[in-house]
């Protein structure tokens, strides 16, 4: 039988979706003799945007067998449990979005419909208070699932906030201990083949000639081979999502860090703060149409709670994706496949789940047609998932001024709107296959924008209410008092991987 193998697999660019690449093939591939080798142009800085995770995040880096406390310390990591939303909803508002689930269900029932039907009576606290994640974030506190039986502690969910660019240095020094082969240089010409159009080789700027068998696009938002050699196509959403420049700048830390991303509204869009353990990472995502470049520039520099260490570096995006993540024998992660802007931090996400379906779908070099559709599909529905997930965000919302009254006249994909009015008419949140994002964070964003059912589960009618009641008392005590005995955030760092 013929050898049809992939033998030699050429990643172009490095930063994170590059060496996230690298070190997951080099890992998975070990087995099978396929040459892996990485080109990086020197001195590229890594966008600066992808600073915060979802908890996936902790999956990858286990499954690489990281070391998870040298990994924090290196990359001078911490800890995050959620998001706190603040003058989103309206002005003085504030709302949290934990990771990780809430109480358990009753019967078939899930948590959300029996929290809802008591919340719709006046007889239920905010919905922060029932997660194990938002009580300890908002008390600073911090710490890994402990053997606790019958408390919240067993299923305490995180992810991090970490250095990009300190990220990808600690994953290339990973692939390369794993034999990935760097080179350093910019790639001048790509050539095509005659009979099918693939990508043949790459010429870099020194003449030499790079021949792949699976070529890997992370040359970020210009995507050198899925769009300028392979011509793909993009599918632009600034229809849906209104934000198309930001703003961004580092700086010192004035306090300890806490164990959440926090996100404000502004008049012509939003700001992040992302606490490390060296620095605060800080940023403007805007509309251009709604707010001047120089005015967005000075904004984060007089909101900033500690001394910058840096002047803000403006970027321009367009927000949507690829028609095609991966065409012929080239397969976009990154900002090659797509650009939706960091509200809920998926960004590196998508990065995972793109390097995941290649290895579910990886090819030999006859490139199967139906494995390419299906990842394509796969990877469409999820950035998809996001794109609603973020436009919920921006068109239920109260805040008065002319972005945002966009925003709230923003028209919605017929997969949110079906969403919305499921939640609406019974409080009915149904998590699809693909989608990102669990039923507690849709509950979170709707419940905590205002966004409530006009009645409750019908089949929550025959249970005694003051039952329900005290159940949920007894689940917030013990989330309360699970939190109190978790250590503070900062001093857990310190204790264990401090940089």
């Amino acid at each position: 039988m013929n050898d049809r193998g992939i033998r030699s697999l050429v990643i172009v660019g490095g930063g994170t979706a590059g060496w996230m690449a690298a070190a997951a093939l080099a890992r998975a591939l070990a087995g099978i003799n396929v040459q892996i080798r990485l080109i990086e142009a020197a001195h590229i800085e890594p966008i600066g945007v992808g600073e915060a995770t979802i908890p996936p995040i902790m999956d990858f880096i286990r499954q690489l067998g990281i070391d998870e406390n040298d990994l924090v310390r290196q990359i001078k990591a911490t800890f995050k449990l959620g998001i706190g939303y603040r003058d989103w909803t309206r002005r003085g508002d504030f709302y949290f979005h934990p990771f990780g689930p809430a109480g358990p269900g009753i019967g078939n029932l899930p948590f959300q419909a029996y929290w809802l039907k008591m919340r719709l009576e006046g007889k239920a606290q905010r919905l922060e208070e029932y997660s194990i994640q938002a009580a300890a974030a908002l008390r600073g506190k911090f710490s890994r699932p402990v053997h606790a039986p019958n408390t919240p502690l067993n299923k305490l969910t995180y992810a991090l906030h970490f250095d990009a660019g300190r990220f990808a240095q600690y994953l290339s020094g990973f692939a390369q201990t794993h034999g990935v082969q760097r080179t350093e240089g910019y790639v001048r010409h790509v050539a095509l083949r005659g009979e099918d159009g693939f990508v043949d080789s790459l010429t870099l700027e020194s003449g030499e000639q790079v021949h792949g068998d699976l070529f890997i696009d992370c040359s970020g938002l210009r995507g050198l081979l899925i769009e300028e050699a392979l011509r793909t196509g993009y599918e632009d959403w600034s229809a849906w999502l209104p934000c198309d420049r930001a703003a961004l700048v580092h700086s010192e830390r004035s306090a300890p860090p806490n164990p959440y991303t926090l996100v404000t509204a502004r008049d012509a869009g939003w700001q992040w703060q992302i606490p490390l353990q060296h620095r605060d990472g800080n940023g403007y995502i805007y509309s251009g149409e709604y707010c001047a470049d120089e005015q967005a520039r000075a904004l984060p520099l007089g909101t900033l709670a500690g001394r910058p260490l840096s002047e803000p570096v403006a970027l321009r995006f367009r927000p949507g994706r690829r028609k095609a993540a991966w065409n012929k024998n080239v397969l976009a992660l990154g900002l090659a496949a797509g650009f939706l802007e960091p509200l809920e931090a998926t960004s590196i996400h998508l990065i995972q789940r793109g390097i995941a379906m290649l290895l579910k779908f990886f090819p030999d070099r006859d490139f199967s047609p139906a494995d390419i559709a299906r990842y394509n599909r796969t990877l469409q529905a999820d950035f998809c998932s996001v794109r609603d997930f973020l436009l919920m965000h921006y068109s239920q919302t109260e805040r008065d001024g002319p972005f945002w009254q966009h925003c709230r006249d923003l028209p919605l994909t017929a997969s949110l709107r079906e969403k919305i009015e499921l939640f609406r008419s019974h409080g009915r949140l149904l998590r699809e296959e693909s989608e990102v994002f669990p039923v507690l964070s849709w509950l979170s964003v709707l419940v905590g924008q205002h966004v409530l059912p006009r009645r409750s589960e019908p089949l929550l009618d025959g249970l005694d209410s003051s039952k329900i009641q005290v159940r949920l008392e007894q689940l917030r005590a013990s989330v309360r008092e699970s939190a109190e005995t978790m250590p503070a955030h900062w001093e857990f760092i310190q204790a264990r991987c401090g940089a």
